[in-house]
């Protein structure tokens, strides 16, 4: 394919007279000087780049807090309420505490450590599919015991 802009040169038959030279097929069929439709005359790439850096976020995210800090103290001071050293929560992304799920807690196989659909009834493990059941049932009543001790559960296995 010729580059854009790319002319060929006429040529000239050798008895002197110009001749039109019929274009190739590849270049009859091409689309390079095609207009393009589909791409936006009018379209200018935007120099505004939204997303920020972790150490942006954070900083960002200080300096909101200590103004909300500041504008509560302040606030305070105006009624007249006592200023201590007390201070209240303001959610932030950096801020551990957070309401409790409304969602189910998830189970997980005392095995495999995979999400576990099931439990088993004899010695309340749970499982994630039939393989480790049938491993579970091989188990031993120590090692069984030893699996919910892990987990956290004392219960008595009959």
């Amino acid at each position: 394919m010729p580059p854009k802009g790319f002319q060929r040169k006429k040529a000239i038959a050798s008895d002197g007279t110009s001749t039109p030279q019929l274009p190739s097929l590849a270049e009859q069929l091409s689309y390079l000087e095609n207009p393009r439709p589909f791409k936006n005359p009018n379209y200018a790439r935007k120099t505004f780049r939204r997303s920020k850096n972790l150490k942006a976020v954070l900083t960002q995210e200080r300096e909101r807090e200590r103004a909300e800090r500041e504008r509560r103290r302040l606030e305070k001071m105006e009624s007249g309420m006592e200023v201590d050293g007390e201070e209240e929560d303001i959610q932030t992304y950096t801020s551990i505490e957070a309401p409790p799920s409304l969602l189910p807690q998830k189970h997980y196989c005392d095995i495999t450590g995979l999400e576990a659909p099931y439990t088993d009834p004899a010695t309340k493990l749970r499982y994630h599919d039939k393989s480790i059941y049938e491993l579970i049932k091989g188990l031993s009543a120590s090692a069984v015991k030893d699996y919910l001790a892990a987990r956290g559960v004392n219960s008595i296995v009959k």
